[in-house]
C-alpha cells in the first residue's frame, strides 16, 4: 500500500495495489500497520458509516467544531468527487481546497485529520461511501458551509441534483471565519 501526502497539511492517501485476476480482483482496504507507520493511531477510529448517493448528489460540506473529528474516507462502489477545506485557523493550508477522486476502481483511502471540511458529489449512479471516524457524533459541535459558496469555489464536475435541507441552510465561508475569530 502505497501512502502519499495530499495538498492539505496532515492529509495522507492510501492508495493499495489491488490483485486481478479472472474471477475479479482482491485488495486490502484498511492496513493498520500502513496506517501507524504514517503516523496514525489505527485503534483511535471507533466507528464506521456507509452513505450511498445517486449521481449528482452533494453532501457536505461538513465538519467539527472543539477537537475536530479525523475520519478515514473511501468510496466503496461507484466514484465520489471528494472536496477537503481547512479550516484550522494557523494551518499552513488554512482557507485552501483540495479535490480528489475516490473510486471502486483505485480503492484509494482519504485521511482527513481533524479540522476540515468534508463534502463529495456522486459520480455514479450508485456511489457508496464509508467513513471510519474517531469521534462520536455531537450535533452541538456541526460546523458546515454551503457546498456553493462563491468565496470557496469549489468545482462540483456534475450539476448539483440532490442537496439535503440542511446542506442548503449551511452558512457562507465568510460566516464561519467569523466564527473561528480569523
Amino acid at each position: 500500500m502505497k501512502v502519499e501526502q495530499g495538498a492539505l497539511e496532515g492529509v495522507l492517501l492510501f492508495t493499495p495495489e489491488p490483485r486481478h485476476d479472472s474471477r475479479g480482483l482482491f485488495t486490502r482496504t484498511f492496513d493498520a500497520a500502513v496506517a501507524a507507520g504514517a503516523g496514525l493511531d489505527p485503534g483511535a477510529f471507533i466507528q464506521d458509516s456507509q452513505s450511498r448517493s445517486r449521481r449528482g448528489t452533494i453532501r457536505g460540506l461538513h465538519g467539527r467544531a472543539g477537537r475536530g473529528e479525523a475520519k478515514l474516507v473511501r468510496c466503496a462502489r461507484g466514484a465520489v468527487h471528494d472536496v477537503l477545506v481547512d479550516v484550522r485557523p494557523g494551518s499552513p493550508t488554512f482557507g485552501r481546497t483540495m479535490a480528489v477522486r475516490l473510486d471502486d476502481e483505485r480503492f484509494v483511502t482519504l485521511y482527513v485529520p481533524p479540522g476540515l471540511l468534508h463534502g463529495f458529489q456522486a459520480l455514479t449512479e450508485p456511489a457508496d461511501t464509508c467513513y471510519r471516524i474517531d469521534r462520536e457524533h455531537d450535533p452541538a459541535e456541526d460546523l458546515a458551509v454551503r457546498y456553493d459558496d462563491p468565496e470557496l469555489k469549489i468545482g462540483w464536475p456534475l450539476p448539483a441534483t440532490e442537496i439535503s435541507p440542511r446542506d442548503l441552510e449551511a452558512g457562507s465561508w465568510a460566516a464561519l471565519r467569523r466564527r473561528l475569530g480569523v
